[in-house]
């Protein structure tokens, strides 16, 4: 028996696909983690727009590539075990097909049977402003047993670059999974210099 965790990384077709691209860096470095990848045909699209990465380039970091249209794979089925998924970025439009379980391509799937399994599913949706709908969406995501966690700044790091923003979102993340990464500056409480 394997003590290893295999955890899916969905990047959807919503702007930040950087926070999963992030996440595949650093779980590529974490000891005892496997990971499977699934991108939308949007995210392909935005990788090209929002990074100097290619597809090929994001894929390389995960240690099995799911095609979004192979919904026969392995993902894809509660019996092969996983620790849960992340979807980074999600849009509206996954959140929807999540929400309404509509699962018509792999990525969606995967999402399905992570909530049917009650494995960890966390969202990360990347839209602003929210109209009630999205809002309502969320609601119904966090009442099927996902956890929604929007890429939003921390700011009492004192974050000096985007990097900075990134990397403490997808450290707080990964501590959902109890993956330590070293990337999150956690709170102590305000200094003693501050009144």
């Amino acid at each position: 028996m394997t003590n290893t965790k295999k955890l899916i990384v969905g990047i959807g077709g919503a702007s930040g696909v950087v926070y999963g691209i992030r996440l595949l860096e650093v779980l590529r470095g974490a000891e005892g983690v496997e990971t499977h990848l699934v991108m939308s045909r949007t995210a392909r699209m935005n990788i090209k727009v929002e990074t100097d990465f290619e597809a090929a380039d994001v894929e390389a970091l995960a240690d099995q590539v799911h095609s979004v249209a192979q919904v026969g794979a392995s993902i894809a089925s509660g019996s092969f075990k996983t620790h849960g998924m992340i979807v980074a970025a999600c849009s509206m439009k996954n959140l929807s097909a999540i929400v309404h379980s509509h699962a018509d391509d792999l990525l969606t799937r995967a999402a399905d049977v992570a909530l049917k399994e009650r494995r960890k599913l966390v969202l990360m949706p990347r839209e602003t402003p929210l109209h009630a709908g999205h809002c309502e969406l969320m609601l119904k995501a966090s009442q099927l047993g996902a956890i929604v966690a929007p890429p939003m700044p921390a700011l009492y790091t004192r974050p000096q670059t985007i990097d900075d923003l990134v990397n403490h979102t997808v450290g707080r993340v990964l501590d959902l999974f109890e993956l330590e990464t070293g990337l999150v500056d956690r709170w102590q409480g305000p200094s003693s210099n501050s009144s």
